[in-house]
């Protein structure tokens, strides 16, 4: 391996390209991973399926798996995604041979390490690869000469969300086979090939906020297909095993004008609509009038969608927000946040619940004759029965009568690991000193990283390209390498066919045009399930979700029901403590709910939607959440579940 070429440094303060060229008419870029545990093997088969994709793109970096990264790192493992090895050795031999480029953020703090593990990859598939890397660096004086500038990998796990403008620059350098960067912005990880192949500069707003919107809509995969939206109770999103099986992977075609088609590959199962679509449209967002990437600040209130066919999706409407470039970019920065202890044990049968309870009590008890005053950090739930917080269990032991399989789970977040380890201790210690019937315990510790948010200014962030490439001496040898792996990676496998009676056959045809909508009744009670649908996000500490009706003439009777009192009212379960909290826990929680908890709800026009914010809602966020559902995926669901009567 010969090293070929090594950057300058740059900032990030926003400089226009210099005669940008259009390449093409149109690019296809697909995307291959959605999170760190996406599916390699959709990927290949989107790339089989798919023969047109001139990119693909694999979006594997979260808040979750950085912090996770950052300590690994710290223990002496990689500071990229070790996952890139499996990823490459099974993509790179079909994406040479078409001539399709890999874009990825699995380099996450130490791109140049994963850059040395790709080239080593292809070496040992007989592949000639090219290898760039765009990556953050802190820059220091070097020497007695103060002007000079020495770049170095960001120490300390800190890292900021980049643009697009360090791949564009690798593309237009190196028009390399592969392209790994460190933390950038997911949606500017597709949008930057659009800027290099369509010849748009950065002051073409317009164009990079249609060119952020397909980025956004593309970035979390099979979400956009199908995935995380099939639903057996409502027959509009009631997908058959099968074809939930055979989904795509999603990709999008993107015009010179800016003109934006989402499509999956033609034959392909899953779902692509309008539903899907708007779902993904709100997908962690908040304002949506000022959608912040570090590339331009996009509009989507306007945005629509257009099916073109069963497989493909027009969108449109997106636009630059008044203040349409960031000054500043955002930072993370690991922090400690102190020991996480937790334990599980099972119960069942008659009186689980009480014996759960008592459990819980004990436990508790316990820990407050070793540790006094630690009680508050900690958290207990019952798989089974109320994990997910949607209520307060019911003191009337009746309710409890159903439940004959269930498991105490608690949670603790310690300052001290000491504390941590005693908790596991003490959960132990169950198994003789607790209620008859414990089975299944298991317990844990391990020290928590939150990722404290920072603005920083764009000038103050600097970035380097470089690039390698593999050698393989021997062309025969590489030719070999090279038809074995392709014979491999030749044959996209039909699904698994599924006995009848397991298929779930959907209802209706997902895949139609709306059939028998008409608006919700009024002046009864019902689900909200029955009225709109709806996904949840997070970002750090809050919590998004949108609303979505069937019926659009159903919007504006739903604004009138969804208050941010209602919402309040709603999610303030979710602060519970304890499966059991008495009327003083429950009049605390609601005191801190109303001095803490702050609701936003915006209208989406577009689509006639509601996206609801809610702040601090998440326990300190998912790298430090003590719940079950540290993302707060699940609370969607638990909103439609609500019963509302509509004017």
């Amino acid at each position: 391996m010969e090293k070929q070429d090594s950057d300058s440094i740059h900032n990030c303060v926003i400089k226009l390209r210099v005669d940008p060229k259009k390449r093409r008419d149109k690019v296809y870029i697909g995307c291959g991973a959605g999170f760190g545990g996406d599916r390699p093997m959709a990927a290949l088969k989107l790339l089989q399926r798919v023969k047109q994709l001139h990119y693909l793109v694999l979006e594997c970096l979260a808040e979750r798996t950085l912090a996770d990264r950052f300590q690994i790192m710290s223990a002496g493992g990689d500071g990229y995604d070790s996952r890139i090895s499996e990823w490459m050795r099974l993509l790179l031999p079909l994406a040479v041979e078409r001539g399709t480029c890999i874009i990825t953020n699995m380099g996450a703090m130490h791109p140049p390490g994963a850059q040395e593990k790709v080239l080593e990859i292809a070496t040992t598939l007989g592949l000639n690869v090219s290898v760039a890397v765009a990556y953050e660096v802190s820059v220091r004086e070097s020497g007695s000469n103060s002007s000079t500038k020495k770049p170095y990998i960001m120490e300390g796990g800190v890292s900021t969300y980049l643009g697009a403008a360090p791949i564009v620059e690798c593309l237009e350098k190196y028009q390399p086979n592969v392209v790994i960067t460190s933390r950038v912005a997911d949606a500017a990880l597709f949008l930057a090939p659009m800027v290099y192949e369509l010849g748009w500069n950065w002051d073409n707003l317009e164009l990079l906020a249609q060119g952020s919107l397909a980025g956004h809509l593309l970035e979390c995969g099979c979400q956009l297909t199908g995935g995380y939206f099939m639903h057996p109770g409502d027959k509009y999103r009631d997908i058959s095993f099968q074809s939930l099986l055979d989904q795509s992977l999603p990709y999008a075609e993107i015009s010179f004008d800016g003109k934006i088609c989402v499509a999956k590959a033609e034959g392909s199962g899953g779902i692509l609509n309008f539903r899907t679509c708007a779902q993904q449209l709100l997908y962690e967002v908040g304002d949506p009038a000022a959608y912040v990437t570090p590339d331009v600040v996009i509009d989507i209130r306007d945005v629509s969608f257009q099916s073109l066919s069963s497989h493909k999706v027009l969108c449109g409407r997106a636009k630059p927000s008044p203040e349409s470039v960031p000054g500043k970019l955002l930072r993370l920065v690991p922090k400690d946040c102190g020991w996480k202890g937790w334990g599980e044990v099972s119960y069942g049968g008659h009186e689980c619940v009480k014996r759960a309870r008592a459990a819980e009590f004990l436990v508790r008890s316990w820990m407050e004759e070793v540790v006094p005053g630690v009680n508050h950090n900690i958290l207990s739930y019952i798989i089974g029965l109320d994990s997910l917080k949607t209520a307060s269990i019911s003191d009337d032991p009746s309710s409890w009568r159903t439940s004959e399989d269930i498991r105490l789970r608690m949670d603790g977040l310690f300052e001290l690991k000491d504390h941590a380890v005693q908790f596991t201790k003490e959960f132990i210690a169950l198994y003789t000193n607790g209620p008859a019937g414990g089975g299944g315990v298991s317990t844990g510790h391990k020290k928590e990283v939150i990722l404290e948010k920072q603005l920083v200014g764009r000038e103050h962030v600097f970035w380097q390209t470089g690039l390698k490439c593999s050698k393989v001496a021997d062309s025969i040898t590489q030719e070999v390498a090279r038809e074995e792996n392709l014979l491999k990676t030749d044959v996209v496998h039909e699904p698994l066919s599924l006995p009848e009676a397991s298929l779930n056959i959907c209802s209706v045809d997902c895949s139609s045009k709306e059939i028998g909508l008409s608006s919700a009744p009024s002046g009864q009670k019902i689900p909200l399930y029955t009225v709109c649908h709806s996904r949840s996000g997070d970002k750090g500490n809050d919590l998004n979700f949108s609303m979505i009706p069937r019926f659009p003439l159903d919007f504006e009777r739903l604004k009138m029901i969804i208050t941010p009192q209602w919402v309040k009212d709603v999610v303030s379960t979710l602060l519970n403590t304890s499966s059991f909290p008495d009327s003083d826990a429950i009049n605390k929680r609601d005191q801190w709910v109303n001095e803490h908890v702050k609701v936003e709800i915006y209208e989406v026009r577009g689509i006639h939607s509601l996206n609801v914010v809610v702040r601090n809602i998440l326990d300190g966020g998912v790298n430090c959440s003590r719940r079950i559902d540290r993302h707060g995926k699940s609370i969607s669901d638990l909103i439609l579940s609500q019963q509302v009567v509509l004017p």
